[in-house]
C-alpha cells in the first residue's frame, strides 16, 4: 500500500510538471539569463520582467532550426510596428545544438545587422524549456500584451494563416 501511494504522489508531480510553464491570458513565471545561464549579446542579463509595457514577440530558437521562421520575422519587420509599443527578442537555446558557441555568436551578430531592433539573448542551459515548458530543438514564437499576458504561442513553423493571427492580435494590442 505504502508503494502505491508512493507511485501515486510520484505521478501527480510528474503531471503537475508536466503542465508547469506559460499559459494563454497568463503572465509566465519569471526568468533571469546572467552569467553561466547566459544573457543578452552584449553580456547583460536579461529577465522576462522586459515583457511589460509593449507589444512583445519572442522567438526562442534552437539554433539547428535558425530559419525555420524567417517569414516571420520578415512579416514582422514589414510591419514597420511603432518602435514605443513594440519590441521583439530572439533567446537562442544554445544547448539544443552541437554548434560551438563562438560560430552561434557569429551568425547573432549578422542577424542583428538585418533586424538591428530585435534584441538578442542566449540561454545557455535551456532555462525557458524548463521553467516555461517551451518545445526543445525547435522554434517557438510568442507573443505577449503590454502586461506581460501570453497572446499567442506556437512551436515550429508557422504557416501563413498563423503569421497573419499574429500581426492581427499585434495590432489590436498595440491599442
Amino acid at each position: 500500500m505504502k508503494y502505491f501511494a508512493m507511485v501515486l504522489l510520484a505521478l501527480s508531480l510528474m503531471i503537475s510538471t508536466a503542465w508547469a510553464g506559460v499559459k494563454m491570458g497568463e503572465i509566465p513565471t519569471e526568468v533571469e539569463l546572467k552569467g553561466d545561464l547566459g544573457g543578452r549579446i552584449d553580456g547583460t542579463p536579461w529577465t522576462s520582467k522586459e515583457l511589460t509595457g509593449k507589444v512583445h514577440v519572442v522567438f526562442y530558437v534552437d539554433p539547428d532550426e535558425k530559419d525555420l521562421n524567417n517569414d516571420t520575422s520578415e512579416a514582422l519587420r514589414l510591419e514597420k510596428f511603432p518602435r514605443d509599443q513594440f519590441q521583439s527578442y530572439a533567446i537562442i537555446n544554445m544547448d539544443a545544438t552541437w554548434l560551438p558557441n563562438f560560430a552561434i555568436s557569429s551568425a547573432l551578430e549578422e542577424k542583428q545587422k538585418k533586424y538591428p531592433h530585435t534584441i538578442y539573448v542566449r540561454d545557455y542551459d535551456k532555462i525557458l524549456v524548463k521553467e516555461w515548458n517551451l518545445a526543445d530543438d525547435n522554434s517557438d514564437v510568442l507573443a505577449f500584451d503590454k502586461n506581460g499576458e501570453l497572446i499567442f504561442m506556437k512551436a515550429g513553423r508557422l504557416t501563413q494563416q498563423d503569421i497573419k493571427e499574429l500581426i492581427i492580435l499585434i495590432r489590436k494590442n498595440l491599442k
